[in-house]
Protein backbone atom coordinates (compact mmCIF):
# COMPACT_ATOMS: atom_id res chain seq x y z
CA UNK A 1 0.00 0.00 0.00
CA UNK A 2 1.47 3.53 -1.09
CA UNK A 3 1.07 6.35 1.94
CA UNK A 4 0.30 9.63 0.20
CA UNK A 5 0.17 13.30 1.35
CA UNK A 6 -2.67 15.32 -0.50
CA UNK A 7 -2.41 19.62 0.39
CA UNK A 8 -4.56 21.94 -1.58
CA UNK A 9 -5.91 24.80 0.24
CA UNK A 10 -9.76 23.68 -0.72
CA UNK A 11 -11.45 21.32 0.87
CA UNK A 12 -13.29 20.40 -2.30
CA UNK A 13 -10.20 20.12 -4.06
CA UNK A 14 -8.85 17.87 -1.92
CA UNK A 15 -12.03 15.43 -1.05
CA UNK A 16 -11.80 14.70 -5.04
CA UNK A 17 -8.44 13.92 -5.04
CA UNK A 18 -8.96 11.16 -2.09
CA UNK A 19 -12.09 9.97 -3.78
CA UNK A 20 -10.08 9.52 -6.94
CA UNK A 21 -6.92 8.02 -5.84
CA UNK A 22 -9.41 5.62 -3.18
CA UNK A 23 -10.95 4.14 -6.99
CA UNK A 24 -7.83 3.50 -8.14
CA UNK A 25 -6.44 1.63 -5.33
CA UNK A 26 -3.15 0.57 -3.86
CA UNK A 27 -2.81 3.87 -2.06
CA UNK A 28 -3.37 5.38 1.06
CA UNK A 29 -4.17 9.20 2.01
CA UNK A 30 -2.00 8.91 5.23
CA UNK A 31 -2.20 13.09 5.63
CA UNK A 32 -4.61 16.06 4.03
CA UNK A 33 -3.93 19.83 4.64
CA UNK A 34 -5.38 23.06 3.84
CA UNK A 35 -1.87 24.44 5.23
CA UNK A 36 1.53 23.51 3.38
CA UNK A 37 3.44 24.42 6.24
CA UNK A 38 1.75 22.36 8.66
CA UNK A 39 2.32 19.53 6.01
CA UNK A 40 5.72 20.09 6.09
CA UNK A 41 5.61 19.88 9.62
CA UNK A 42 3.62 16.84 9.53
CA UNK A 43 6.49 15.24 7.39
CA UNK A 44 8.52 15.58 9.58
CA UNK A 45 6.88 13.18 12.08
CA UNK A 46 5.38 10.96 9.83
CA UNK A 47 6.90 10.17 6.68
CA UNK A 48 4.86 9.23 3.00
CA UNK A 49 5.81 7.61 -0.26
CA UNK A 50 4.82 10.70 -2.24
CA UNK A 51 3.37 14.14 -1.78
CA UNK A 52 0.52 15.82 -3.98
CA UNK A 53 0.89 19.18 -3.72
CA UNK A 54 -1.40 22.34 -4.89
CA UNK A 55 0.91 25.49 -6.06
CA UNK A 56 -1.70 28.73 -5.25
CA UNK A 57 -1.95 28.61 -1.65
CA UNK A 58 -2.01 31.17 0.91
CA UNK A 59 1.28 32.03 2.96
CA UNK A 60 3.48 29.33 0.81
CA UNK A 61 3.54 28.37 -2.88
CA UNK A 62 3.60 24.96 -3.75
CA UNK A 63 6.91 25.52 -5.52
CA UNK A 64 8.64 26.72 -2.31
CA UNK A 65 6.80 23.99 0.09
CA UNK A 66 8.24 21.59 -2.33
CA UNK A 67 12.05 22.89 -2.20
CA UNK A 68 11.66 22.67 1.34
CA UNK A 69 10.50 18.90 1.06
CA UNK A 70 13.27 18.30 -1.25
CA UNK A 71 15.60 19.32 1.46
CA UNK A 72 14.08 17.42 4.29
CA UNK A 73 13.74 14.00 2.22
CA UNK A 74 15.57 13.77 -1.28
CA UNK A 75 14.21 11.43 -3.63
CA UNK A 76 10.02 11.52 -2.51
CA UNK A 77 7.95 12.18 -5.53
CA UNK A 78 5.94 14.90 -5.67
CA UNK A 79 3.24 15.65 -8.07
CA UNK A 80 1.99 19.40 -8.42
CA UNK A 81 -2.17 19.72 -8.51
CA UNK A 82 -2.68 22.71 -10.31
CA UNK A 83 -5.10 24.51 -12.24
CA UNK A 84 -2.57 26.75 -13.61
CA UNK A 85 0.40 25.82 -16.30
CA UNK A 86 2.81 28.66 -16.35
CA UNK A 87 4.85 27.23 -13.00
CA UNK A 88 5.45 24.09 -15.11
CA UNK A 89 9.23 24.61 -15.38
CA UNK A 90 9.87 25.29 -12.19
CA UNK A 91 8.00 21.89 -10.94
CA UNK A 92 10.74 20.44 -13.37
CA UNK A 93 13.58 22.20 -12.03
CA UNK A 94 12.61 20.75 -8.66
CA UNK A 95 12.68 17.03 -10.16
CA UNK A 96 8.95 16.36 -9.51
CA UNK A 97 7.03 13.54 -10.67
CA UNK A 98 4.28 14.85 -12.58
CA UNK A 99 2.18 18.04 -12.90
CA UNK A 100 -1.39 17.61 -13.78
CA UNK A 101 -3.41 20.15 -14.62
CA UNK A 102 -7.04 20.78 -12.70
CA UNK A 103 -9.26 19.60 -14.19
CA UNK A 104 -7.67 16.00 -14.60
CA UNK A 105 -9.57 12.53 -15.18
CA UNK A 106 -9.20 9.37 -12.88
CA UNK A 107 -6.92 7.91 -16.09
CA UNK A 108 -4.27 10.80 -16.20
CA UNK A 109 -4.42 10.19 -12.11
CA UNK A 110 -3.75 6.23 -12.58
CA UNK A 111 -0.60 7.03 -15.07
CA UNK A 112 1.27 9.16 -12.72
CA UNK A 113 0.10 6.95 -9.73
CA UNK A 114 1.82 4.07 -11.65
CA UNK A 115 4.69 5.94 -12.51
CA UNK A 116 5.54 6.86 -8.78
CA UNK A 117 5.42 3.17 -7.81
CA UNK A 118 7.53 1.99 -10.80
CA UNK A 119 9.82 4.70 -8.86
CA UNK A 120 9.31 3.79 -5.43
CA UNK A 121 9.95 0.04 -6.78
CA UNK A 122 13.31 0.96 -8.53
CA UNK A 123 14.15 2.48 -4.99
CA UNK A 124 13.64 -0.25 -3.20
CA UNK A 125 15.88 -2.44 -5.49
CA UNK A 126 18.32 0.08 -4.77
CA UNK A 127 18.49 -0.13 -1.17
CA UNK A 128 18.27 -3.68 -1.27
CA UNK A 129 21.69 -3.46 -3.67
CA UNK A 130 22.72 -0.54 -0.93
CA UNK A 131 22.14 -2.99 2.05
CA UNK A 132 24.62 -6.06 0.40
CA UNK A 133 26.99 -3.37 -0.58
CA UNK A 134 27.18 -1.52 3.18
CA UNK A 135 28.70 -2.50 6.43
CA UNK A 136 26.31 -3.68 9.12
CA UNK A 137 25.36 -1.21 11.87
CA UNK A 138 27.80 -1.02 14.02
CA UNK A 139 27.05 -1.28 18.06
CA UNK A 140 29.95 -2.90 19.22
CA UNK A 141 33.12 -1.21 20.11
CA UNK A 142 31.15 1.79 19.79
CA UNK A 143 28.63 3.29 17.24
CA UNK A 144 28.72 3.88 13.56
CA UNK A 145 26.59 3.32 10.00
CA UNK A 146 28.90 2.23 7.20
CA UNK A 147 28.71 4.29 3.87
CA UNK A 148 27.44 2.14 0.92
CA UNK A 149 30.63 1.07 -1.12
CA UNK A 150 33.27 1.92 1.35
CA UNK A 151 32.97 -0.41 4.92
CA UNK A 152 35.46 1.68 6.27
CA UNK A 153 33.86 5.32 5.65
CA UNK A 154 31.30 5.57 8.61
CA UNK A 155 28.73 7.83 8.42
CA UNK A 156 29.31 11.91 9.32
CA UNK A 157 26.37 12.93 12.00
CA UNK A 158 25.68 16.50 12.39
CA UNK A 159 25.27 16.71 15.86
CA UNK A 160 25.98 14.38 18.78
CA UNK A 161 22.30 14.01 19.31
CA UNK A 162 21.31 12.92 15.70
CA UNK A 163 23.54 10.72 16.78
CA UNK A 164 22.37 9.25 20.04
CA UNK A 165 18.11 9.37 18.33
CA UNK A 166 19.97 6.80 15.65
CA UNK A 167 21.79 4.33 17.94
CA UNK A 168 18.29 4.50 20.85
CA UNK A 169 16.05 3.90 17.85
CA UNK A 170 18.20 1.02 16.79
CA UNK A 171 18.66 -0.56 20.24
CA UNK A 172 15.14 -0.64 20.32
CA UNK A 173 14.87 -3.60 17.32
CA UNK A 174 12.50 -2.64 15.18
CA UNK A 175 10.38 -1.34 18.32
CA UNK A 176 8.03 1.58 18.23
CA UNK A 177 9.56 4.03 21.11
CA UNK A 178 7.05 6.23 22.02
CA UNK A 179 8.30 10.30 22.18
CA UNK A 180 8.79 10.99 25.41
CA UNK A 181 10.56 7.86 26.60
CA UNK A 182 12.97 9.04 23.72
CA UNK A 183 12.80 12.33 25.67
CA UNK A 184 13.29 11.17 28.93
CA UNK A 185 16.45 9.07 27.52
CA UNK A 186 18.05 12.07 25.34
CA UNK A 187 17.26 15.61 26.55
CA UNK A 188 16.70 14.79 30.66
CA UNK A 189 15.42 17.78 32.47
CA UNK A 190 14.93 19.96 29.73
CA UNK A 191 11.84 21.83 28.62
CA UNK A 192 9.13 19.43 26.88
CA UNK A 193 8.54 21.85 24.28
CA UNK A 194 12.28 22.99 23.54
CA UNK A 195 12.92 19.13 23.92
CA UNK A 196 10.75 18.27 21.49
CA UNK A 197 11.69 20.83 19.22
CA UNK A 198 15.23 19.22 19.71
CA UNK A 199 13.40 15.79 18.77
CA UNK A 200 11.74 17.13 15.71
CA UNK A 201 15.00 18.57 14.12
CA UNK A 202 17.36 15.75 15.10
CA UNK A 203 14.50 13.72 12.77
CA UNK A 204 15.00 15.70 10.17
CA UNK A 205 18.67 15.83 9.89
CA UNK A 206 18.67 11.86 10.65
CA UNK A 207 16.38 11.09 7.85
CA UNK A 208 18.21 13.29 5.78
CA UNK A 209 21.63 11.41 6.48
CA UNK A 210 20.06 8.35 6.14
CA UNK A 211 18.93 9.26 2.43
CA UNK A 212 21.46 11.08 0.94
CA UNK A 213 24.07 7.88 1.79
CA UNK A 214 21.23 5.18 0.49
CA UNK A 215 21.22 3.52 3.76
CA UNK A 216 18.42 1.79 4.23
CA UNK A 217 16.82 2.50 7.84
CA UNK A 218 13.13 4.31 7.65
CA UNK A 219 12.58 6.05 10.61
CA UNK A 220 8.78 6.00 10.59
CA UNK A 221 5.77 7.50 13.01
CA UNK A 222 4.01 4.38 14.71
CA UNK A 223 1.76 4.71 17.83
CA UNK A 224 3.16 7.63 20.29
CA UNK A 225 6.42 7.62 19.12
CA UNK A 226 8.69 6.46 16.08
CA UNK A 227 10.35 3.64 15.04
CA UNK A 228 13.47 2.56 13.24
CA UNK A 229 13.46 -0.52 10.21
CA UNK A 230 15.66 -2.03 8.87
CA UNK A 231 15.43 -3.61 5.46
CA UNK A 232 17.84 -6.11 5.57
CA UNK A 233 20.22 -4.36 7.16
CA UNK A 234 22.35 -6.17 10.13
CA UNK A 235 22.92 -5.04 13.27
CA UNK A 236 26.09 -6.66 14.73
CA UNK A 237 25.23 -6.68 18.49
CA UNK A 238 21.91 -8.88 17.25
CA UNK A 239 24.17 -10.79 15.29
CA UNK A 240 26.51 -11.17 18.48
CA UNK A 241 24.04 -12.41 20.87
CA UNK A 242 22.47 -14.78 18.98
CA UNK A 243 25.89 -16.49 18.43
CA UNK A 244 26.70 -16.48 22.14
CA UNK A 245 22.95 -18.48 22.67
CA UNK A 246 23.33 -21.11 20.01
CA UNK A 247 26.89 -21.22 22.20
CA UNK A 248 25.22 -21.58 25.28
CA UNK A 249 22.78 -24.06 23.87
CA UNK A 250 25.19 -26.35 22.89
CA UNK A 251 27.52 -29.01 24.63
CA UNK A 252 30.61 -28.82 22.19
CA UNK A 253 32.14 -25.89 20.71
CA UNK A 254 34.50 -25.94 17.84
CA UNK A 255 37.48 -23.76 16.51
CA UNK A 256 35.47 -22.33 14.05
CA UNK A 257 32.45 -20.95 16.18
CA UNK A 258 34.76 -20.04 18.77
CA UNK A 259 37.14 -17.97 16.39
CA UNK A 260 33.54 -16.09 14.86
CA UNK A 261 33.00 -15.09 18.11
CA UNK A 262 36.03 -13.52 19.18
CA UNK A 263 36.29 -11.95 15.77
CA UNK A 264 32.78 -10.57 16.22
CA UNK A 265 33.58 -8.98 19.67
CA UNK A 266 34.70 -5.36 18.67
CA UNK A 267 34.76 -4.34 22.08
CA UNK A 268 31.65 -3.09 24.55
CA UNK A 269 27.95 -2.02 23.58
CA UNK A 270 28.16 1.51 22.49
CA UNK A 271 31.62 1.50 23.91
CA UNK A 272 32.92 5.61 24.71
CA UNK A 273 29.49 6.80 23.48
CA UNK A 274 28.32 7.73 27.11
CA UNK A 275 24.66 6.38 26.67
CA UNK A 276 23.41 5.66 30.04
CA UNK A 277 20.92 3.81 28.88
CA UNK A 278 22.52 1.43 26.59
CA UNK A 279 24.24 0.49 30.21
CA UNK A 280 22.35 -2.07 30.95
CA UNK A 281 22.69 -4.26 27.70
CA UNK A 282 26.12 -3.40 27.65
CA UNK A 283 26.68 -5.31 30.97
CA UNK A 284 24.39 -8.17 29.85
CA UNK A 285 26.48 -8.65 26.56
CA UNK A 286 29.96 -8.57 27.89
CA UNK A 287 28.47 -10.94 30.88
CA UNK A 288 27.32 -13.77 27.85
CA UNK A 289 30.83 -13.08 26.47
CA UNK A 290 32.43 -14.13 29.67
CA UNK A 291 29.91 -17.13 30.06
CA UNK A 292 30.81 -18.20 26.69
CA UNK A 293 34.50 -17.58 26.90
CA UNK A 294 34.55 -20.04 29.74
CA UNK A 295 32.75 -22.76 28.13
CA UNK A 296 35.58 -22.55 25.57
CA UNK A 297 37.96 -22.59 28.26
CA UNK A 298 36.10 -25.70 29.58
CA UNK A 299 35.67 -27.75 26.93
CA UNK A 300 39.10 -26.99 24.91
CA UNK A 301 40.83 -28.14 28.46
CA UNK A 302 38.58 -31.40 28.38
CA UNK A 303 40.05 -32.12 24.68
CA UNK A 304 43.62 -31.02 25.49
CA UNK A 305 43.89 -28.42 23.18
CA UNK A 306 45.27 -26.18 25.84
CA UNK A 307 46.67 -23.11 24.07
CA UNK A 308 42.65 -22.40 22.94
CA UNK A 309 41.94 -23.20 26.63
CA UNK A 310 44.80 -20.52 27.74
CA UNK A 311 43.68 -18.34 25.25
CA UNK A 312 39.34 -18.37 26.20
CA UNK A 313 40.56 -17.51 29.38
CA UNK A 314 42.94 -14.96 28.81
CA UNK A 315 40.29 -13.09 27.01
CA UNK A 316 38.29 -13.58 29.87
CA UNK A 317 40.47 -11.76 32.46
CA UNK A 318 40.89 -9.42 29.58
CA UNK A 319 37.39 -8.49 30.52
CA UNK A 320 37.25 -9.14 33.94
CA UNK A 321 40.86 -8.29 34.75
CA UNK A 322 40.10 -8.82 38.65
CA UNK A 323 38.50 -11.86 38.36
CA UNK A 324 40.61 -14.12 41.03
CA UNK A 325 39.15 -17.73 40.19
CA UNK A 326 39.72 -17.34 36.31
CA UNK A 327 43.18 -15.95 37.05
CA UNK A 328 44.54 -18.70 39.30
CA UNK A 329 42.69 -21.55 36.68
CA UNK A 330 45.17 -19.72 33.78
CA UNK A 331 47.68 -19.90 36.29
CA UNK A 332 47.69 -23.55 37.30
CA UNK A 333 47.22 -24.19 33.44
CA UNK A 334 50.49 -22.84 32.34
CA UNK A 335 52.11 -24.65 35.33
CA UNK A 336 50.55 -28.00 33.69
CA UNK A 337 52.15 -27.14 30.24
CA UNK A 338 55.22 -25.98 31.85
CA UNK A 339 55.15 -22.61 30.95
CA UNK A 340 56.36 -20.86 34.28
CA UNK A 341 57.36 -17.08 32.72
CA UNK A 342 53.48 -17.21 31.39
CA UNK A 343 51.87 -18.36 34.81
CA UNK A 344 54.20 -15.75 36.44
CA UNK A 345 53.16 -13.00 34.14
CA UNK A 346 49.40 -13.64 34.66
CA UNK A 347 50.49 -13.66 38.50
CA UNK A 348 51.69 -9.47 38.45
CA UNK A 349 48.26 -8.90 35.73
CA UNK A 350 46.15 -10.44 38.41
CA UNK A 351 48.07 -8.75 41.28
CA UNK A 352 48.15 -5.20 39.61
CA UNK A 353 44.00 -6.03 38.61
CA UNK A 354 42.93 -6.52 42.12
CA UNK A 355 45.41 -4.51 44.73
CA UNK A 356 45.99 -1.51 42.21
CA UNK A 357 42.74 -0.59 40.51
CA UNK A 358 40.37 -1.97 42.72
CA UNK A 359 42.07 -1.57 45.82
CA UNK A 360 41.38 -4.77 47.43
CA UNK A 361 43.34 -7.45 48.98
CA UNK A 362 44.18 -10.82 47.27
CA UNK A 363 42.44 -14.16 48.55
CA UNK A 364 44.28 -16.45 50.32
CA UNK A 365 44.38 -19.16 47.34
CA UNK A 366 45.55 -16.79 44.75
CA UNK A 367 47.86 -15.63 47.38
CA UNK A 368 49.48 -19.26 47.88
CA UNK A 369 49.31 -20.36 44.05
CA UNK A 370 51.20 -16.73 43.55
CA UNK A 371 53.69 -17.76 46.08
CA UNK A 372 54.16 -21.10 44.71
CA UNK A 373 54.69 -20.34 40.83
CA UNK A 374 57.35 -16.94 41.85
CA UNK A 375 59.30 -19.79 44.01
CA UNK A 376 59.32 -22.08 40.71
CA UNK A 377 60.03 -19.56 38.24
CA UNK A 378 63.46 -18.28 40.45
CA UNK A 379 64.12 -21.72 40.93
CA UNK A 380 63.86 -22.06 37.59
CA UNK A 381 66.35 -19.06 36.64
CA UNK A 382 68.54 -20.03 38.35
Amino acid sequence: MMRVMIVDDEEDALDLLEILLGQIGGVEVAGRYVNPIQAIDALTQSPVDAVFLDNQMPGMKGTEAARMIRSMIPQIPIVFTTAYAEYAVEAFEIQSTDYLLKPFTKDRLQNTVARIKQTLSESVGQTRQSASAASTVNCLGGFHIGVRGDANKALAWKTKKEKELCAFLIHHEGKSVNTASIIEALWPGYDLNKAKTYLYTCLSYLRRSLAEHHIPIHIRKADQGFVAELDGLAVDATEFERLLRGVMSEEAMDERTYDTMNRMYKGEYMEACDFGWATARQLEIKASYVRALRKGYAYFRRQGNRALAADGMQNVLSLVPDSEIDGRELIKLHLETGNRNEAYRVCLQLENAVRNQLGAELEEETLELIRQTRDKTERQAR
